[in-house]
């Protein structure tokens, strides 16, 4: 999740529950081949892992299969293990340029990003929904399947209902039914309205998928993916002390190329459920550095029970 899942965050999930596999935020395949030096020493830092995160897949988005397939081969330099092309973004800004969840107005470009990715050598795979204004499973899944992608995440939802309605998991069976028919390999991945891990299984189970990903659920809790914590209720105390680690990566990691401010998303899902939450909250909002928030986090620490 762009300015969520950034390398701070993804260095704290991997000390505290890693999932089996783990991706970057999305970044721009045509940023990364055209961008000049100042740009490069950004979005590279979208990029840092450490090898505790492995396997680490790299998402990328454009509109040109000529970037895509230089990015592509950036990402083999890089040490990446895997390549996922993002076709379901909704952001307008994305769009505009003909990437993201725009693709799904474009299949034969769709097709064509995914050759230009997988002549890197790496795993390609896609992040996409069941259709952009309706619901096109039925058409759109088989041309992804075609290229032999090795997985498809599919978000259960079009482009139009964002996260307005409730994901459709009906539709991921569909596909991997689709999948199937067509003596695909490829693997499916669930995506949607996925809250732990105890649901992620329900999930696969009731669908067949080979895999769920879980996004908005990691809010707040670097346990998610944790087997021996994933039906344990962090303590107030422990919720600060890892909001502390948090902020420790930040500064250790990105300080110097990112703004603080994509910290501030991170202080109510940390700080929130008990007495005094609030008003702590409020405190860490009106901070501007990472080193101020951790003097005031660590003057209200909450009882250690």
């Amino acid at each position: 999740m762009e300015d969520v899942t950034d390398a701070a965050f993804r260095r704290l999930i991997a000390r505290h529950g890693k999932p089996h596999v783990m991706f970057t935020e999305f970044t721009s395949a045509d940023g990364l081949v055209l961008a000049p030096r100042s740009g490069q020493e950004k979005l590279r830092k979208k990029l840092l892992y450490a090898e505790n995160e492995r396997p680490m897949v790299v998402q990328l988005f454009s509109s040109i299969p000529e970037r895509m397939e230089k990015a592509a081969h950036i990402a083999v330099e890089l040490g990446f293990d895997g390549i996922d092309i993002n076709m379901g973004c909704p952001d307008r800004a994305v769009e505009r340029g003909g990437c993201g969840a725009a693709l799904m107005k474009n299949p034969a470009l769709a097709r064509a990003l995914i050759r230009a990715a997988k002549s890197s050598g790496l795993p390609v795979s896609v992040k996409t929904r069941i259709g952009y204004t309706k619901d096109e499973l039925e058409t759109w899944l088989p041309g992804l399947l075609t290229e032999e992608p090795a997985a498809i995440a599919l978000h259960a939802r079009t482009r139009k209902e964002m996260s307005d309605v409730p994901a459709r998991w009906e539709r991921v069976k569909r596909a991997v039914k689709i999948r199937d028919s067509l003596g695909s390999k490829t693997l499916i991945i669930g995506n949607g309205d996925v809250r732990d891990i105890t649901d992620a299984r329900e999930k696969a189970a009731m669908s067949g998928a080979d895999g769920i990903m879980l996004g908005r659920a990691i809010y707040g809790n670097p346990w998610l993916y944790n087997d021996l914590r994933s039906r344990y209720t962090p303590t107030p105390y422990e919720r600060a002390l890892v909001l502390m680690e948090h902020l420790e990566l930040f500064d250790e990691l990105l300080s110097d190329t990112t703004s603080f401010a994509i910290m501030r998303k991170h202080f109510k899902a940390y700080i929130s459920g008990w007495n005094g939450a609030k008003e702590l909250r409020i405190r860490l909002m009106e901070t501007s550095t990472s080193a101020k928030a951790r003097e005031v986090l660590a003057g209200a620490l909450p009882e250690r029970v």
